[in-house]
């Protein structure tokens, strides 16, 4: 497979050529009462053919970059924030506890642990730190006569249920909702409610998967490494008072933000400050010097560089078709496919849409940069609320990041537990198939009540 940027790049030069064979056409557009700009859907017209110049394939790149500066540097600070409040190692000994608290007790372990990671998926965006709590997860599994199938589930589609729902998750949702400009975080009630439902879905399987393996070991789709599987240990951290007082540091910056989105006056400036806010003063209690905050915000903004800059380079195809007068044509084209449909259809079409885009462009951010400014007005259309066309995405992209083998978090996940990915397929198959017929009623649901604010 090409790396994303590659193919991003490959899908800018498409649409320039594409700006010199497809129709140039046109809607008009206008403010409605929320300040949004809409299609008007009777207006569309063709107009002269007006190509953009090769060159463009290459000035487009820091144009892109310019145009989506401000969601570019949300990412960065709020990344950077997170690098400082993982850096006091607070979040780490917090589940720890919980979890070793409740080690012979899987019945509450297992759906308890998947919340937990879940609730990071959905507000922190937990992605590539859920790759240090495997090894805890597994060793956790084996203890309790299960195995690392067991294991990495409870971690991994944890936080993947709340990575779909993603009621304040800034590098899907918040990034969605900035460009179809919506009110950031609005719509959260349904988001909540998505993300508890699947929690309550893959822990079914994954109890019931362990329990199957604790009866006889020769059940588990890993009986191969579980044999082979020595004596381990996980050096569970202590929870100390300092780390306690970060932690609600944390919950009091989340409740600030929440507070924000109900009064209305949430931004993405006043969030990326609060996140600062809660960075900053978590590093001074939990014990870090100035120096050594300042690393841990570098390697935070580090880790979110590839989501970022791929917000920039997708930025750069809207230009594009912007530029060459065929983003109108294409919004036309398809919508009148889809005008036939019920919303509902096209609103679950999106869905599915969403879900295998998420096999090339492996990216939340970079896949809401991509789709997003063609989906929204698709749904102006063809009677699919904005707030359904940013679900259809987050569902689509969340779900998916942990059933292809495109995803990087996936591949390196199974390759710490040293798990094969087709035996982490076999297993991860009914959860996957449940989540979607969920997300496809969900989808069906949000267009029946109007899901808004828009």
């Amino acid at each position: 497979m090409p790396h994303a940027f590659v193919l991003i790049y490959a899908i800018v030069i498409v649409a320039a050529i594409a700006s010199y064979i497809i129709p140039a056409g046109e809607y008009d557009r206008y403010e409605d009462s929320e300040g949004r700009q809409v299609v008007d859907e009777t207006t569309f017209t063709y107009i002269e053919q007006n190509p953009v110049e090769w060159t463009q394939v290459f000035t487009v790149v820091p144009l892109g970059m310019v145009d989506a500066a401000s969601i570019i540097f949300l990412i960065f600070i709020i990344g950077g924030a997170l690098g400082m409040i993982n850096g006091t190692g607070a979040i780490e000994a917090g589940i720890n506890k919980i979890v070793s608290l409740l080690k012979n007790k899987e019945i509450i372990l297992i759906p308890l642990t998947m919340l937990i990671f879940s609730f990071g998926g959905a507000t922190f965006g937990m992605a590539e730190s859920t790759l240090i709590f495997i090894p805890m997860g597994v060793i956790l599994a084996r203890s309790l006569g299960m195995d690392a199938l067991t294991g990495m589930s409870m971690v991994a589609l944890g936080a993947a249920a709340g990575f779909s729902g993603g009621f304040m998750n800034i590098f899907t949702v918040g990034v969605a909702q900035e460009i179809a400009e919506l009110p950031l975080f609005s719509g959260m009630g349904l988001r909540i409610i998505v993300q508890i439902i699947f929690v309550g879905i893959a822990a079914f399987f994954v109890y019931k998967y362990g329990k199957r393996v604790q009866k006889d070991k020769q059940n588990s789709y890993v009986y191969d490494l579980e044999k082979q599987a020595g004596t381990e240990t996980y050096e569970f951290k202590d929870l100390t008072k300092r780390h306690i007082a970060v932690l609600l540091v944390i919950f009091g910056g989340l409740a600030l933000i929440v507070y924000g989105v109900v009064n209305g006056w949430s931004t993405g400036t006043e969030l990326a400050a609060i996140f600062l806010a809660m960075g900053i003063l978590s590093g001074f209690i939990g014990g870090n010097s100035p120096n050594a905050i300042a690393e841990d915000f570098i390697k935070g903004a580090k880790d979110v560089t590839f989501g970022a800059l791929i917000v920039g380079l997708a930025r750069c195809i809207l230009l594009i078709l912007e530029d060459g007068t065929i983003i109108d044509t294409v919004i036309f084209a398809v919508s009148s496919v889809l005008e036939g449909l019920p919303s509902t259809i096209a609103a679950v079409g999106m869905f599915f849409t969403q879900f295998i885009i998420n096999f090339f462009i492996p990216s939340g951010s970079g896949q809401a940069a991509t789709t997003i400014p063609l989906m929204a007005p698709i749904g102006d259309i063809v009677g699919v609320p904005r707030q359904s066309v940013v679900l259809a995405f987050q569902l689509g992209d969340g779900l998916s990041n942990y059933l292809f083998p495109t995803s990087a978090i996936l591949m390196a996940g199974l390759s710490i537990a040293q798990i094969p990915y087709e035996k982490w397929l076999r297993f991860v198959w009914p959860v996957m198939l449940t989540w979607i017929i969920a997300s496809s009623v969900v989808m069906a649901v949000s267009i029946i009540i109007g899901y808004g604010p828009f």
